[in-house]
């Protein structure tokens, strides 16, 4: 699974040629050393590409239109050294579309005050240049990133590094293609949608193939295949057989790895990126994808259950989102199963039938074979483990109907107390920001689904900064939340969402 970790980011720096060649060769000069010491930094994850100072409206209109028509360029990052008058952007602007960010910054951090002259006043504005800039961007409505501080203050560098996630998540985006196995569940709301809006708002394709397609790519994986596969499991994975007589429990397990490539092979082909299945909607395969999915999430694809294609879109966006952040602790599909009630241990068992991302665990993987009541296949074989502890996001898209909105709960994930030995399925347990009560509260409220793209990666403002680039409605849940805002939030929002 190949996941686009080129890309690269323009620094374009604002000027003008009233105050002559040398002033412009030391803006030059300076800019260089700010990219230089951008592209040093353990904050930034993406390489920082110095362009030519910006000086005219010709200058600016192209170098935006270069942006846009290079495959590697995923956003620009933008600062007026000395006065732009803003007029020059304006078409320049207008045509770019890509993410912006403009770094409020200047070269030096400390006023000069033994040696400052009007020499030294002309040549470093930021000051009052990125403020006449700064004016026509948002007079024309153009959604942007603004950081504000000396750009080698790490803070600075690290909001920088977060702005780019959120811009890889924007280009990627339009690349998401989602391959829906069945349709939704029958009557259930939440994991309906419009797709066709879907396609406008975020460039997402989703689309539909009889499950007996993608059987023809599993019946035909050879048997080699699979046994190299099988191995690679048992090698890896620790197994757990339940009593299961050994030789049973490898076809069982053969099974899960045959689907594994066939499913791939069939995505890999195809071109798409996520992947949609429904217990209820299996045609010829022996068992429901279990680990074949917990697998292939684990190698960066997006999945949705029972006919959820706006959380497998949304899985996918988050595996691509983090995957050049180091360290990354794992994203996958989550869903709300059952809560602990008891006073100040309150929290959510998040689980599903058996597709939860190995990415997000935590000390031992096990290999099981259950029996699963749904489906009316053979026992699937999965993989069981508890996910990592500490703060982490849970997101829902809904469609509202007219329009749709992004929840986004912060969430603080901690161990159970206690094992759970006959609870098959890979977990993880939570409590909801502010608090449990309220954030349940908040999320019924806003309309949340039982289904959520979870990312330990990922932040609340990367997320709303997404939803904004987007422009879509997004509601935040966390350690500021209170009942009688939110609720009051929520109506202004349906007025100017409307």
């Amino acid at each position: 699974m190949q996941i686009n970790k080129t890309y690269k980011f323009w620094f374009c720096t604002g000027s003008q040629d009233l105050y002559g060649d040398e002033c412009l060769r030391k803006v030059a000069e300076h800019s260089a050393k700010i990219v230089e010491a951008l592209n040093a930094s353990n904050k930034i994850d993406y390489e920082i590409v110095l362009k030519p100072t910006l000086i005219s409206q010709a200058s600016i209109r192209q170098t935006f239109n270069d942006a846009n028509n290079d495959p590697e360029c995923a956003g620009v990052i933008t600062w007026c050294h000395t006065f732009s008058p803003a007029k020059m952007w304006i078409l320049g602007l207008k045509e770019f579309q890509k993410p912006l960010c403009h770094l409020h910054t200047q070269f030096n951090e400390e006023i000069p005050y033994d040696t400052i002259d009007m020499d030294f006043m002309n040549e470093n504005q930021s000051a009052h240049g990125d403020r006449e800039y700064g004016h026509i961007v948002s007079r024309m409505g153009i959604e942007r990133e603004i950081i504000v501080g000396h750009w080698a203050n790490e803070t600075v560098q690290a909001r920088i590094g977060t702005w780019m996630t959120t811009a890889i998540g924007v280009i990627e985006s339009s690349h998401i293609r989602v391959c829906r196995f069945g349709d939704n569940m029958n009557n259930v709301a939440v994991t309906e949608g419009d797709k066709v809006e879907a396609q406008i708002k975020f460039g997402w394709e989703i689309d539909h193939y009889c499950v007996n397609d993608v059987v023809e790519y599993v019946d035909a994986v050879s048997e080699a295949d699979v046994n190299a596969l099988v191995e690679e499991y048992y090698s890896k994975y620790k197994i757990i057989d339940d009593g299961r007589d050994a030789a049973e429990f490898r076809k069982h397990v053969a099974v899960q790895a045959q689907q594994e490539i066939g499913i791939e092979k069939f995505l890999v082909e195809n071109n798409y990126q996520a992947v949609v299945t429904h217990f209820g909607m299996l045609g010829g395969l022996k068992q429901l994808p279990g680990l074949a999915i917990q697998r292939l999430m684990e190698k960066g694809y997006g999945f949705g259950a029972e006919g959820d294609w706006k959380v497998a879109a949304m899985v996918r966006l988050m595996k691509l989102m983090t995957a050049n952040k180091k360290d990354a602790k794992g994203s996958s599909l989550m869903e709300d199963y059952t809560y602990n009630l008891v006073p100040g241990k309150e929290g959510i068992l998040q689980a599903h039938m058996l597709e939860v991302c190995p990415s997000c665990a935590e000390g031992d993987i096990s290999m099981r074979v259950c029996p699963l009541s749904m489906g009316n296949r053979e026992d699937p074989a999965r993989l069981v483990f508890t996910s990592k502890t500490g703060p982490a996001i849970a997101t829902s898209l809904v469609d509202l109907g007219n329009r749709f909105r992004l929840i986004i709960n912060a969430v603080d994930c901690k161990k159970v107390e206690k094992p759970m030995p006959k609870l098959p399925v890979g977990t993880a347990y939570w409590t909801p920001k502010p608090d449990f009560a309220t954030g349940c509260e908040a999320w019924i409220l806003a309309g949340g689904a039982h289904h959520t793209a979870f990312s330990y990666d990922l932040t609340v403002d990367q997320m709303v900064s997404w939803a904004n680039y987007m422009g879509i409605e997004s509601i935040v849940i966390d350690e500021n939340t209170n009942i009688r805002d939110f609720k009051k939030e929520l109506k202004l929002n349906s007025v100017y969402y409307k």
